[in-house]
């Protein structure tokens, strides 16, 4: 097995495990993440909406990374919800708005801005790892 591949693999284990514990923590815990969900700065029906796309586009993610044939877009989608999940936390910590509530479940919600924002650069750069890593292969595949 290559080391590219393992990477990839290991990538995929983190990032399946993340948006699996992030969506069942929303859905567990559904009343708080409502409540949090609505006080964050969004329009009134952005925020309705999300309260269902959110864990819907988590699990999609997991789904997607599992299988060969879906990882390039499982790997998409990461790296966007991982992108979108890091601006709006650095936001949170760069103090952009008086007041932002962290809509987070579980540990990540224990973590703070600081360590959340850290934690989200972590993934979001393993995301974009394994973007790389698949668009790559995809690129070897096609010129086969």
């Amino acid at each position: 097995m290559s080391q590219r591949l393992i990477i990839k693999n290991v990538i995929v284990f983190l990032l399946v495990l993340l948006w699996i514990y992030a969506a069942a923590s929303k859905l567990i815990d559904f009343n708080i993440f409502k409540v949090q969900m609505h006080r964050q700065i969004l329009p009134a029906f952005a925020k309705t909406s999300l309260l269902y796309i959110l864990p819907g586009l988590e699990i999609g993610a997991a789904l997607l990374l599992l299988f060969e044939r879906t990882q390039f877009a499982g790997f998409i989608l990461s790296l966007g919800l991982m992108a979108a999940f890091t601006v709006y936390v650095g936001l949170a910590v760069f103090r952009i708005f008086d007041q932002v509530p962290c809509s987070c479940g579980g540990v990540i919600n224990k973590l703070g801005w600081d360590g959340h924002f850290i934690f989200n650069i972590f993934f979001t750069l393993w995301a974009a790892i394994g973007f790389y890593i698949s668009s790559r292969e995809r690129r070897l595949k096609e010129n086969l």
